[in-house]
């Protein structure tokens, strides 16, 4: 059993943290187009992490953030190395069953991209967690929408071009244009659902304040 209730609610933020980063990570290789640019199916997941990081901050600070955030990364490389291996194991022919091409063309992205998405988590996630304390040091306990919409309003900006530019632009795979109109596209849709999930913020804090009052905190 936990120590504490608050043991418990990190326990959850950080459960739903991973699996979201995972999740982001597993599907990333599905491209979709918003209007004429090019985007990764697995940035959908991305503005939940956020909002998970912002409420991590809040009750378990910097350091908090900063263990979940390597603890992710480090369980993200992991998956991937679990793929790889599972690349190289042929699978059992027959009808129906799933083959070795699709199961390579589903799980079998290029070193460049995980790369590329690790690199983007770790700065973005260090950038949010420095700005989001910074704007709380000036503020207090006041304007909880000021410090969580700030910082992800940066951190996502980097997110978004760093994981494209590592994947496909400094390899040459997408021109100086589709880049900047992909990361650009994909940057404002993450912070359109990250200003959405705005009130998430407030009703988290709200049960979480509530849930740790039973526990005396």
């Amino acid at each position: 059993m936990f120590q504490s209730r608050k043991d418990t609610v990190y326990i959850v933020l950080a459960g739903i943290f991973i699996t979201n980063a995972l999740v982001a990570e597993l599907i990333g290789g599905k491209l979709i187009y918003i209007g004429e640019a090019v985007m990764s199916l697995g940035i959908l997941p991305w503005p939940v992490v956020f909002v998970t990081t912002d409420l991590v901050n809040e009750y378990f600070g910097e350091k908090g953030v900063r263990k979940l955030s390597l603890l992710t990364a480090s369980l993200i490389a992991y998956t991937f190395i679990i793929l790889c291996i599972g690349l190289q194991i042929p699978a059992v022919k027959g009808d129906g069953l799933i083959t070795d091409l699709q199961f390579n063309a589903v799980f079998g992205q290029s070193m460049l991209i995980i790369i590329g998405s690790i690199t983007a988590f770790l700065v973005s996630q260090l950038i949010d967690v420095t700005l989001f304390h910074f704007v709380k040091n000036k503020t207090g306990n006041r304007m909880i929408w000021l410090r969580s919409t700030g910082s992800t309003v940066i951190s996502q900006l980097f997110d978004s071009f760093i994981v494209l530019g590592i994947a496909f632009w400094l390899p040459g795979k997408m021109d100086n244009k589709t880049y900047l109109l992909s990361a650009l596209t994909g940057y404002s849709v993450k912070l359109g659902i990250a200003i959405l999930l705005t009130p998430l913020i407030y009703l988290g804090h709200s049960m979480i304040d509530n849930y740790l009052k039973k526990d005396g905190k």
